[in-house]
């Protein structure tokens, strides 16, 4: 276990008992002072956020490579060469992430061990520095926070198999619900990097074609199946070569952290154009990510086994090290005519049948590079139950059964006016390590 992640740290700074940024999480971010002030990443902590520019003016982190702290599970010191590391250089008065993603993983593990100094007060200098505190350290409400990287690449799996199975019945009956091929490899299609948001961004609904069974041409007009997706997704730091591809084990060394996901899809849009080479306007009008990006080396601890894998894999895709991570997910919903939201959705990420080193692995296996700022995406995270399907074609049954509100209101789909909002967490002892929310609010459409 990483000294950053032990369960016993403590951190000067005022944490309730139930923050999803306790001393263990220290996930990354891009910031903006309301009053003023240029776009920097910063470090949550409790309900606050401190200023790495600023840490970085100082002299206190480093992307030099220089000094690295013990205690990385990802075997950081043959990527230094690779990556060119070596010389100081500014990366944390950025508008984005990806300068600090780029530097690798023995920089992100010094720079984690120098935050988490600070924070505990082994390192005193911020503790005792209370002009120090005034310039490095915000409380949440007074910034504004910001899509927190440059994303290159957007990949979109297809790794819950209790999804596959619920969206293959629906489909296409219970006797033909899984395709032959999903067992063998991590089905995925490829994204739309442009359109994605950061939480708090409203969504339009879609304009597109949308066939009904019935009629005997398509039309044109706005989309009425609208749907959110629950999704995890990892974040690429460390790249790789052109036609070299990534072991499972070595995947962990590039990715650099996870994200909350909402896919946002149009059902109708999806079901007339899909055939035969998968989404496309159905998926790229809007994907949303929540704005801290959690380490991965603070979701270590919670690594467990996942689902068991029949057949066997092929060997590139064969993991002999527990990759499923176990994160609380939930989903809540509020309409125009709620007062509160209400909880749609509780499952868990680690039903997922097809691991995030799996992933890596395949999207690297035919020669395709990792850049620096991928985002690759879990697809629908669903679980066993029926509370814990984790999109609203599931949940309603594709209409068919209704969710059931507060107040007597029930969707079938998404309406006008909703906000949807989801959340995760790993549960420590004592502690949680949470991703905070991913929210987005559905627009009328446009046309």
């Amino acid at each position: 276990m990483s000294s950053t992640t032990d369960p016993g740290l403590k951190t000067w700074i005022k944490c309730g008992k139930d923050t999803h940024f306790p001393i263990q999480n220290l996930p990354y971010g891009v910031f903006q002072p309301k009053d003023g002030g240029s776009p920097r990443v910063g470090v949550a902590i409790g309900e606050y956020v401190l200023d790495l520019s600023d840490l970085e003016r100082r002299g206190y982190v480093s992307a030099s490579g220089k000094g690295a702290a013990s205690g990385s599970d990802f075997g950081a010191d043959s990527f230094m060469g690779v990556l060119g590391t070596g010389t100081d250089q500014v990366v944390f008065d950025r508008p984005s992430l990806n300068d600090f993603m780029a530097s690798g993983p023995e920089v992100w593990s010094q720079t984690r061990q120098a935050v988490s100094a600070l924070l505990t007060g082994d390192d005193p200098r911020l503790k005792e520095d209370r002009e120090f505190q005034a310039a490095a350290l915000y409380r949440q409400e007074e910034v504004e926070l910001l899509l927190p990287v440059e994303v290159a690449d957007y990949t979109d799996f297809y790794s819950s198999k209790y999804h596959a199975v619920n969206v293959g019945t629906i489909m296409r009956g219970a006797d033909n619900a899984l395709m032959p091929n999903y067992v063998h490899l991590p089905i995925a299609y490829h994204g739309r990097a442009g359109s994605i948001v950061v939480s708090g961004t409203p969504v339009r609904r879609p304009m597109g074609q949308t066939k009904k069974d019935e009629d005997p041409a398509p039309g044109f007009g706005a989309s009425r199946l609208m749907d959110f997706e629950l999704e995890v997704g990892c974040l690429i730091g460390a790249p790789s070569e052109q036609g070299s591809p990534v072991g499972v084990p070595e995947a962990p060394r590039h990715i650099f952290g996870m994200v909350l996901v909402n896919d946002w899809s149009a059902r109708d849009i999806q079901k007339w154009e899909y055939q035969p080479l998968g989404p496309f306007n159905a998926k790229n009008f809007a994907t949303s990510i929540s704005p801290w990006v959690v380490p991965l080396e603070a979701l270590l601890p919670f690594r467990c086994g996942g689902p068991k894998q029949d057949p066997e894999p092929l060997p590139y895709l064969r993991s002999t090290a527990p990759w499923a991570v176990d994160i609380n997910l939930e989903v809540w919903l509020q309409g125009q005519e709620m007062d509160q939201p209400h909880r749609i959705c509780s499952t868990n990420y680690k039903h997922m049948y097809w691991n995030i080193c799996q992933q890596v692995a395949h999207h690297t296996v035919g020669g395709c590079n990792l850049r620096t700022g991928d985002l690759l995406a879990s697809g629908t995270v669903s679980g066993p139950e029926p509370d814990s399907y984790g999109s609203m074609l599931e949940l309603a049954w594709r209409g068919t059964k209704p969710l059931k509100l507060p107040g007597g209101g029930e969707r079938k789909f998404l309406e006008d006016g909703d906000t949807v909002i989801l959340t995760g967490w790993c549960q420590g002892k004592g502690y949680r390590v949470g991703f905070g929310e991913c929210r987005g609010t559905v627009l009328p459409a446009r046309g």
